[in-house]
């Protein structure tokens, strides 16, 4: 019988360690061979594109997530998940949940793999479902004793501020500015809809790690290109994904193109990660595809119990 599942239930049932786990087994399974993922695929439309993730992990289960670019305010996205020996769909989730856990738990191991390993606090620029799902996820992995966070609205960030402290207990403020927000923090998200660079290398820290999820392409990027330039250690989730951007990803281009790291080596110790405590360390988020399939699988497993 086919699951359907909604935003509610996925909020409810998944927790950020059990999604972190995930997204760790999953790159490792795409380093290895086992999740084949290829780049995403788009259907222009005329006014819009449909996008299409798909992935299979070999022996077990094949899946997709569907999202289209209309900007209609009711939009929802489509993950679903076949049974890999019968065809049969096993479950489908509807809606922005699952994959915004998604994204924050791949940056959770980003943090867990390249941020110092006494990092204790952390910077976010942003204050949107992006934003939140990375110090969601980043709270698993380090003891964070204190959050910082900037965007535009002075409403929103306060907002952001008072739900970190009341929903993972950790002491958090609002702040004025970039410039505050990342100041001596060892850990910075970057999770803006920007297309002009908000934070440049200047802003940071030795030793500070930087997830970025936002805009990284040429032309339009939420950080400056001296960030690559400064960078001891450059990863991705998916550096062949990260090639196949139109326009180009600004760390998959050259001079950047040949330091940039799949995560998932990092993980199975095939490549290096950070080697020094003042090396600053940069993750560019690019969603591997077949990652929203492998948490949807997951989260079926941890729901069967009650269903």
């Amino acid at each position: 019988m086919t699951v359907l599942i909604s935003d509610p239930e996925v909020a409810a049932a998944l927790d950020a360690p059990t999604t972190v786990d995930a997204m760790r087994q999953a790159l490792l399974a795409a380093y290895d061979g086992r999740l084949v993922a290829p780049p995403r695929a788009a259907a222009p439309l005329g006014g819009g594109r449909m996008v299409l993730t798909a992935g299979h992990l070999v022996g077990q289960w094949y899946g997709y997530r569907a999202y289209d670019t209309f900007g209609h305010p009711e939009t929802e996205q489509v993950v679903v998940l076949h049974d890999g020996r019968t065809g049969a769909v096993r479950a489908v989730a509807v809606g922005e949940e699952l994959g915004s856990r998604r994204t924050g738990g791949l940056g959770g191991v980003a943090v867990d793999a390249l941020a110092c390993p006494d990092a204790t606090t952390l910077g976010v620029i942003g204050s949107g479902r992006q934003a939140w799902t990375q110090v969601w996820a980043a709270a698993a992995v380090r003891p964070l004793r204190e959050v910082s966070v900037h965007s535009r609205s002075a409403a929103r960030r306060e907002a952001f501020a008072a739900r970190v402290r009341a929903e993972l207990g950790i002491p958090a403020r609002p702040v004025d500015t970039v410039r505050a927000a990342v100041r001596d923090r060892d850990v910075v998200v970057l999770a803006t809809t920007s297309a002009t660079p908000v934070l440049t290398a200047a802003d940071l820290s030795p030793g500070t790690h930087v997830n970025a999820v936002g805009f990284k392409q040429r032309d339009r990027a939420e950080f400056d290109t001296d960030l690559l330039d400064v960078a001891a250690v450059l990863a991705s989730d998916s550096p062949a994904q990260a090639q196949s951007y139109a326009p180009p990803m600004l760390a998959a281009e050259p001079p950047y193109a040949s330091r940039l790291r799949d995560l998932g080596a990092v993980l199975a110790g095939a490549a290096p990660g950070r080697t020094g405590a003042d090396q600053i360390s940069v993750f560019c988020s690019v969603g591997l595809a077949g990652t929203e399939v492998f948490l949807l699988d997951r989260l079926v497993r941890v729901l069967a119990p009650a269903r």
